[in-house]
């Protein structure tokens, strides 16, 4: 800018303000056409869950359902066909699973301070809370005694 005299310094000045608003309206108008996108794009998505429902014609909570009693008899039959050799290992990797379930529940819980926390994620965070502590430390105690169980004997 040295060696510019003050007029042409207003004008540089004039000319990257218009440069800026016609930038802004145009970054506007490209929002508002990303919005009217998104919209068509989740109207077109409620309308094909609508149909998959209507096609299919059963509820979605029978459907959930339906995959909680199927999960129930495979978990029975994966767990009562495990030699007993491998049960502390099946402990220890459950153990590593509440963990996990563990983190999930303490977000829930903490959910309560950002403002769209709601009250029963709250509840049920802490209820998967200590039902998830209690699984962990009962399973590290079976384990810890079926590992006694390996230990050699020690002479009196």
């Amino acid at each position: 800018m040295a060696g510019m005299t003050p007029e042409e310094v207003t004008e540089a000045a004039k000319a990257a303000a218009e440069a800026a608003r016609s930038a802004a309206e145009a970054a506007q108008t490209a929002s508002e056409q990303a919005q009217a996108l998104a919209d068509q794009a989740q109207l077109i998505a409620e309308g094909a869950g609508a149909a998959a429902g209507a096609a299919t014609g059963i509820d979605p909570f029978v459907f959930r359902l339906a995959i909680f009693v199927l999960a129930i008899f495979v978990g029975y039959y994966v767990v009562w066909s495990v030699t007993p050799a491998l049960h502390t290992p099946l402990m220890s990797v459950t153990n590593a699973i509440s963990s996990v379930i563990v983190v999930g529940a303490l977000l829930a819980v903490g959910a309560g301070a950002v403002a769209s926390g709601s009250t029963a994620a709250m509840v049920f965070g802490f209820i998967a809370l200590v039902f998830a502590s209690v699984n962990i430390f009962g399973g590290f105690l079976v384990t810890q005694r079926m590992l006694a169980m390996y230990k050699k004997k020690e002479a009196k």
